[in-house]
């Protein structure tokens, strides 16, 4: 992307230098005649110092004011700034496309493309008396693209790294490259009016530096040629530098990001959405995450967190105890003891960093909501009516401070509502404490509701986010939102079956009448032959009353559930035998089929596809038998 600077001009030291850096080379000083005194006159000494005293005052300047860039863009800023007009009264940046990172040792030529252009504004203004300016000395101006040949001039002269004038036989044809072609005639100005620098990195050629003065300016000096190779190599070391951090800092956002979910799920009976925004300085990853992890029976846990500190290490700590929380999350344990056994595990990490969690569990059959906190802050509810209320849960400790003392708050969850979960990045800022930032997200969330009931998650998370402002982020920002939509009670049935012989029988009545209530029919056979070899398989082994569970949404849905943690698992039977066929069964004829480890036993379930046509039934039921 060409930008133009010449508005933008640097003033103070340099304007000492456009007098030194420009002013041609004085003549030596005269020996004085035999006899005469060997002192120098005393008005000598000035003049013979001066355009020297200049010059260093003028780079000094100039390098100090190239190293202030912080990436590539401001760094060719700054080049321009100090080049134009103290020292020349046009500056064309060219870069290979793309620029090399680090070590890498593929010299292979690029393309050269047009970055950075500025040129002084003129310094006469034109006037009807004026003579325009003839073709041969009209402005030269940069090619946007050029292609250096791999043996060509151009190439040679910036893998030499030293500036050189154009108006040399060895460097006019490799300067005209970097000048545009249509202009005639030539498009590189006669006498020493041009300058091109390699800009040489510390293992590349990062591309090059055209500085070009007018005719009516001095023509530059041998000296000039050392003070355009200073510029050139501050310039392309702060390229390096900028390309380099650029690099590192996308090498960590991918780090970050490769932690968090790929995608959400899609559990019955809630909607997901979520945003992750990296901090402003992108090197300075931070640990902030969130996850939704379908739980059984139809269950959800939404879970969002911050490792304390921004560096690598801060995201591989959060990448382990996400780890942690999944694995957690798959015992089917109480938010409380999730957050416990997190932060014993996270003193076994050996780490001085501390993490803030909070994990929430939702029923979509209950309508219920059951949240611990770790030292996070407090989520924000949308009532389906548009209300907002910021749900006040006890905080307890940071994970990793140990101590325990977690508790669980249990809340009705309409359908409708919609819980929002973020990091202390969206609500805290150098320009107001948490408090304000949580009230002042509450009241943004209920102005958005007023105006559309219910908003989209999506248009929530988005007005959620412009909280931010249009400053620099010291911290990432995690957002997750869920709207609670629950199952309609006619949609879920379930029986607590006492573990006896006789019980798979009357699994397979019950599977039965509830699928003619339903309309499906179709699917009775398999099913009844499915939940008969899962029931008889817990019989076997479970010592209280078994739960069988059927969900339909758009999958049928079958869940049994024991006490028993012997998990199931999948053999080939031989001919003689007369058991060991029921998994491979389930496997042959359901859609999905998993076992889920929970604290009171294990879940065994599995899906099959829905009919194409169906009648919606009524009436579930919820017995003892």
């Amino acid at each position: 992307m060409t930008k133009d600077l010449g508005a933008d001009r640097g003033t103070g030291e340099q304007a000492a230098g456009v007098q030194g850096a420009a002013a041609p080379s004085r003549a030596a000083t005269p020996r004085p005649a035999s006899g005469a005194s060997a002192a120098r006159p005393r008005s000598e000494g000035p003049d013979v110092a001066e355009p020297q005293t200049d010059r260093l005052r003028y780079l000094d300047a100039a390098t100090r004011q190239i190293a202030r860039g912080m990436n590539l863009d401001e760094t060719l800023h700054e080049l321009c700034r100090a080049a134009v007009p103290a020292f020349a009264d046009a500056a064309f940046v060219h870069l290979y496309a793309p620029l090399p990172v680090g070590d890498e040792t593929d010299t292979a030529p690029g393309v050269l493309r047009l970055h950075t252009t500025d040129r002084a504004p003129p310094r006469r203004p034109a006037t009807s008396d004026s003579e325009p300016p003839s073709p041969a000395t009209g402005p030269a101006r940069a090619a946007d693209l050029v292609r250096p040949s791999a043996t060509g001039r151009l190439t040679e002269l910036l893998r030499a790294g030293r500036p050189a004038f154009a108006n040399t036989p060895h460097t006019e044809s490799a300067v005209a490259e970097l000048l545009e072609t249509g202009t005639a005639p030539p498009a590189v100005p006669p006498g020493r009016r041009l300058i091109v620098a390699p800009l040489h990195g510390r293992n590349h050629v990062m591309g090059s530096v055209v500085l070009l003065r007018e005719p009516d300016r001095p023509d530059f000096t041998e000296d000039d040629l050392l003070v355009a190779s200073q510029l050139a190599t501050h310039t392309a070391l702060g390229i390096d530098k900028a390309v380099l951090y650029a690099h590192e800092a996308s090498v960590a956002d991918a780090l970050q990001r490769a932690m968090l979910p790929p995608s959400l799920p899609e559990p019955p009976g809630v909607l997901l959405a979520s945003r992750y925004l990296p901090s402003s300085r992108t090197a300075q990853v931070g640990g902030d995450w969130y996850d939704a992890i379908p739980l059984p029976g139809n269950r959800v846990a939404l879970v969002i967190g911050d490792v304390m500190g921004h560096s690598m290490t801060s995201a591989a700590i959060m990448g382990q105890l996400r780890t942690i929380v999944q694995t957690l999350a798959g015992l089917d344990l109480p938010p409380d003891e999730i957050l416990h056994h997190l932060d014993e595990q996270a003193e076994r990490l050996g780490s001085e960093h501390t993490a803030t969690c909070l994990y929430a569990m939702y029923d979509p059959v209950l309508h219920r909501l059951l949240v611990s906190n770790a030292g996070h802050l407090p989520p924000v509810l949308l009532h389906p009516d548009g209300g907002t209320e910021v749900v006040r849960v006890p905080p307890g400790a940071p994970i990793g401070v140990g101590g325990g003392g977690f508790e669980s708050t249990e809340m009705h969850a309409p359908a409708g509502a919609t819980l929002l979960l973020y990091t202390d990045g969206l609500v805290e800022s150098r320009d107001s404490d948490v408090l304000t930032g949580v009230e002042r997200l509450r009241a943004r969330l209920q102005e958005t509701a007023s105006r559309s009931t219910p908003p989209s998650l999506d248009l929530l998370c988005d007005q959620a986010l412009g909280t931010l402002g249009s400053g620099d982020r010291d911290d990432d920002v995690a957002l997750l939102a869920a709207r609670f939509q629950g199952l309609l009670p006619e949609t879920v049935a379930y029986w607590y079956l006492a573990p006896r012989p006789q019980t798979a029988r009357q699994a397979r009545r019950l599977t039965r009448r509830t699928l003619h209530d339903w309309g499906l029919d179709a699917l009775a056979e398999s099913t009844e032959l499915l939940v008969s070899e899962v029931v008889a398989n817990a019989v076997r082994f479970a010592s209280r009353p078994i739960v069988l569970r059927l969900l339909r949404t758009d999958v049928l849905r079958c869940e049994v559930e024991d006490d028993s943690p012997i998990v199931p698992r999948m053999r080939h039977a031989r001919l003689s035998d007369e058991g060991g066929r029921g998994l491979f069964l389930v496997d042959q004829l359901a859609r999905r089929w998993g076992v889920t480890r929970v604290s009171t036993g294990k879940v065994v379930w599995f899906e099959q596809v829905m009919p194409p046509v169906q009648d919606t039934g009524s009436g579930g039921t919820a017995t003892w038998q």
